[in-house]
């Protein structure tokens, strides 16, 4: 389908949705002549993409996209101020890889998490903005994907609880669904041995295209610089992490 058609049914509330010009991902994109920018293109094609270049599905995935948007109201959540004390040190976008895209750090071992996780759809609305803040900083051109640390330091398989299960979870979805070929690496970091066995029972069930991009790693200055700084310059890795910048 074109997208006037495409528009049109993702913003049913708007008459003239065929016709708008909307941003999308900080790229506009004119539905009568999407050509215009070439880095529409770039974002199509990531729907493509996750949907094994399948035109139909594709267009499905893109629709429903248009519509959580507007549902989740993406400019609000952008305005939204989040408390500082319980999402202060959870994530943090910081530095970039050897190949100029941003990367990510997600703290997970912090003492706050049942604060962090109380309210589930104020966690998903921090998330999701530090996702657009992320996103914000690629330009379609040169830099289309973010490299994710998810940092498991002081959690242990207790550490969860049922909220926090329940907001990783519609996270992950949220993220499936309307955040497609974004990830270029993600590496799951100070992960304790007992869940980084659990990691590997299920590795057989993961696509291929989805473990290629995902690394687990110990703990240790050496350890994590052995498996981040080829990806990451030491300039740009936080010593925490084996590398020379202050951080946060």
């Amino acid at each position: 389908a074109r997208l006037p058609e495409i528009f049109a049914e993702g913003f049913p509330d708007d008459p003239n949705a065929s016709e708008k010009v909307i941003t999308f991902w900080g790229v506009n994109i004119d539905p009568k002549s999407p050509a215009a920018d070439a880095r529409v293109s770039v974002v199509l094609m990531k729907f493509l993409r996750a949907r094994n270049l399948d035109v139909h599905e594709a267009r499905d995935m893109f629709m429903s996209t248009l519509r959580w948007r507007t549902s989740i109201d993406i400019d609000a959540v952008l305005k939204e101020e989040f408390p500082e004390d319980v999402f202060g040190n959870v994530g943090h976008i910081f530095g970039y890889d050897r190949g100029g895209r941003p990367v990510v750090y997600n703290i997970y071992g912090g003492d706050n998490l049942a604060e962090v996780f109380s309210d589930t759809n104020r966690f998903i609305r921090w998330r999701v903005a530090l996702q657009e803040k992320t996103i914000a900083l690629l330009d379609f051109t040169e830099t289309d994907q973010t490299v994710q640390i998810h940092d498991y330091l002081g959690v242990s398989l207790t550490s969860r609880d049922a909220k926090s299960k329940a907001a990783a979870s519609e996270a992950t979805n949220i993220f499936q669904s309307h955040y497609p070929e974004l990830l270029h690496k993600k590496f799951f970091v100070n992960v304790p041995t007992l869940m980084n066995w659990i990691f590997w029972l299920f590795k057989p069930v993961l696509p291929s295209a989805t473990l290629a991009k995902m690394s687990v790693v110990g703990t240790g200055h050496h350890a994590l610089g052995k498996a981040l700084l080829p990806i990451i310059d030491t300039k740009e890795l936080p010593k925490r992490y084996g590398g020379e910048a202050e951080g946060w």
